[in-house]
């Protein structure tokens, strides 16, 4: 068995490993094997998926290695580093991966095996590049973990506890199949945006990052806006149209084209940035390229909503104090550890097992 310390240690030499290929931009090539890898596993994956675009690609590895610090970990890891250090790495656990964005199935990654246990991964066949190659890079730094891995496109079979990832309609099926074995059963989140007037240029071009980052694509991308009464989108669609390269993608400019002629047709009021479509909606889901707005009168009656809706909220983004659990724009796609999706903690599960 991998020692808690050798855990801690090995996950965190990972970090200027993906900080190093994530800030990567300008292709050089790197004086390490393993780093020229990983490299070559980036443009894999990016001429295999049209929704990974190169500069999301990095970011999201820049992302997963900012958060791995041998600090960050270690704080992460402090209310449960007694069950964590007694693990006796008996279980399997069984992890059905998402595939909307890059890497997005690492968190289960890291918790599973920093928990002492053993992984067996089910990779969406969007996203099954990446992630073997980083498990690689893992073994290469510590070698006990080399039968702690194991990946597989088959059905999962021989688990003890499950962790699946999917949407409103496949976490039905995930119930069906799991639901007798101790599981988290993640189903669709949006993330939102609460604005109140008094943002700065700075906030909103964050906030536009929050948005258009993986194309929306994820569950902590802002997808629904709650605007004052009277609040004028002038100053946020003119952030949102300095975002001209976001169009060169043509899986989202197609969608952006496809819902514009929807709307138009259908006479639906709506704002359009050049690159992005607001509408009237109460919906906190919203399609690719669009951003459902609604509008409130006072903080109170928000944070209501917030609190009655909790179960469909990834995140909320905002710079007032006054929203219970918000983050400030720019943060939504840069969770720490302890931020769980769906706020299940996962850590917690794993060693209650």
């Amino acid at each position: 068995m991998v020692s808690l310390k050798k855990r801690i240690t090995a996950f965190a030499s990972l970090e200027d490993m993906l900080l190093e290929v994530g800030e990567n931009y300008h292709q050089k090539v790197h004086t390490s094997a393993q780093l020229n890898k990983l490299e070559n596993a980036v443009k894999e994956a990016v001429n295999y998926n049209g929704w990974f675009i190169e500069d999301n690609v990095r970011y999201m590895l820049s992302s997963v290695g900012r958060s791995l610090s041998k600090a960050n970990i270690e704080k992460w890891i402090k209310p449960y580093e007694q069950g964590l250090g007694s693990n006796s790495s008996d279980k399997k656990i069984g992890v059905v991966m998402a595939g909307n964005i890059p890497v997005v199935g690492f968190h289960d990654f890291l918790s599973v095996l920093i928990s002492g246990n053993m992984i067996k991964a089910k990779l969406s066949a969007d996203d099954s590049i990446l992630l073997p190659i980083i498990s690689e890079l893992l073994i290469d730094i510590e070698s006990g973990f080399k039968g702690m891995i194991e990946f597989t496109d088959n059905q999962l079979k021989d688990f003890d506890a499950i962790i699946a990832t999917g949407s409103n309609n496949t976490s039905r099926y995930f119930e069906y199949y799991f639901g007798s074995y101790p599981h988290i059963i993640r189903r669709n989140r949006n993330s939102i945006a609460v604005l109140t007037g008094k943002e700065s240029k700075k906030d909103l071009n964050q906030l536009a990052e929050d948005i258009f980052m993986y194309f929306g694509l994820g569950c902590r991308n802002v997808s629904h806006i709650m605007l004052p009464k009277g609040y004028e989108l002038t100053g946020l669609l003119e952030t949102c149209s300095l975002n001209e390269k976001i169009n060169q993608n043509h899986k989202y400019f197609n969608n952006y084209e496809y819902n514009k002629a929807i709307y138009l047709v259908n006479g639906t009021n709506h704002y359009d940035s050049g690159n992005l479509l607001f509408t009237e909606n109460s919906s906190y889901s919203s399609p690719v390229s669009v951003i459902n707005i609604s509008h409130y009168t006072d903080i109170n009656s928000v944070n209501r909503l917030l609190e009655v809706n909790n179960s469909k909220i990834q995140c909320v983004v905002s710079i007032s104090k006054e929203i219970t659990n918000s983050i400030s724009p720019g943060n939504s796609q840069k969770p720490q550890l302890w931020n769980y999706a769906d706020g299940i903690d996962t850590l917690k599960f794993l060693i209650n097992l």
